[in-house]
């Protein structure tokens, strides 16, 4: 069943009743069945939310987000028991050997740069030569192609649309670094709860090491899928002329979740997608197969 992504922006108060998710505002009071809800964003300084429900709601193995007052996600709550053999999968992980990480980031490498690739020749209608930088990933992309794909995509991406010039992505910059720093903040809480799902550690990466990043796995994993955020935001823009994130908006970068990708015999949703990567990196680390399972971003024949 496909989850639920809401998105609370006013004053209200959350409980539980009868294992159900109770939501009361000024104007109304809702009741959502807890099976039913994938991710729960709030941001709104006066919501209260009663300790059992937020037991509920990551006993469901939902993600509960919290905003900060530049209204971008700042937390996130996540199921600490949600596999049952949790210990033997964190004993797998953290006893991964050097050769493994290195090939699983070479694969992971690969598949971003792939998808750059395609999300360019789409918007641009120019000729794909983002395969050959693929190519030439090496293992622990010890070369850097991430960066040499990076700084060529960026270069190119946003240079049609008139509203920007000269865009530098960075993380406090300017718009249109804020769209896309909300629909990267929702897709990095979307692979913590996989990987969580999947009994994985959160903190213990395949390439991010920083010791003061407790998401460094889901940093590494969600990497081939961050182009779905690109898109997303080339879309936005043409549509709207806001700068400045707004309800509308944050709901259009919460339908990501949802958005229709392509693996081999069949396609799944985005967040239906990240629980099968999940498990194949869970498989990869007890030896079960030696590739992630990452799908296409797009049905191939709409990018040719």
């Amino acid at each position: 069943m496909l989850k639920r992504s809401i998105l609370i922006e006013n004053k209200a108060s959350i409980f539980t009743k009868n294992l159900q998710l109770v939501i009361k505002t000024e104007l109304r009071e809702s009741t959502i069945p807890i099976e039913d809800i994938g991710f729960l964003v709030l941001d709104h300084n006066e919501i209260y939310l009663s300790i059992p429900a937020m037991n509920l709601i990551v006993e469901n193995n939902a993600a509960l987000i919290i905003c900060g007052n530049n209204h971008l996600p700042n937390g996130m709550f996540l199921n600490l028991n949600s596999h049952h053999i949790q210990q033997e999968i964190f004993k797998n992980q953290i006893e991964a050997s050097v050769p493994l990480k290195k090939q699983l980031w070479q694969q992971t490498i690969v598949e971003k740069i792939t998808n750059q690739g395609y999300l360019l020749q789409k918007i641009t209608t120019q000729k794909n030569s983002f395969e050959f930088l693929a190519s030439k990933v090496l293992s622990g992309d010890t070369t850097n192609m991430e960066g040499v794909a990076a700084s060529q995509y960026w270069k190119v991406f946003f240079e049609a649309n008139e509203s920007v010039s000269k865009f530098k992505r960075e993380r406090f910059g300017d718009y249109p670094n804020n769209f896309l720093n909300y629909g990267y903040a929702i897709l990095r809480a979307a692979t913590a709860r996989a990987l969580s799902g999947s009994g994985l550690l959160n903190t213990l990466g395949i390439h991010h090491k920083s010791k003061y990043n407790a998401f460094a796995l889901a940093d590494d994993i969600m990497e081939p899928y961050r182009p779905i955020v690109d898109e997303k935001v080339f879309e936005i823009m043409q549509n709207y002329n806001e700068q400045e994130l707004n309800s509308v908006l944050k709901s259009e970068l919460l339908q990501i979740l949802t958005r229709t990708v392509y693996f081999k015999d069949e396609k799944s949703p985005l967040m239906v997608a990240l629980q099968k990567t999940a498990s194949s990196l869970q498989q990869c680390y007890t030896g079960q197969r030696k590739k992630l399972k990452y799908p296409k971003l797009w049905n191939l024949t709409d990018t040719e």
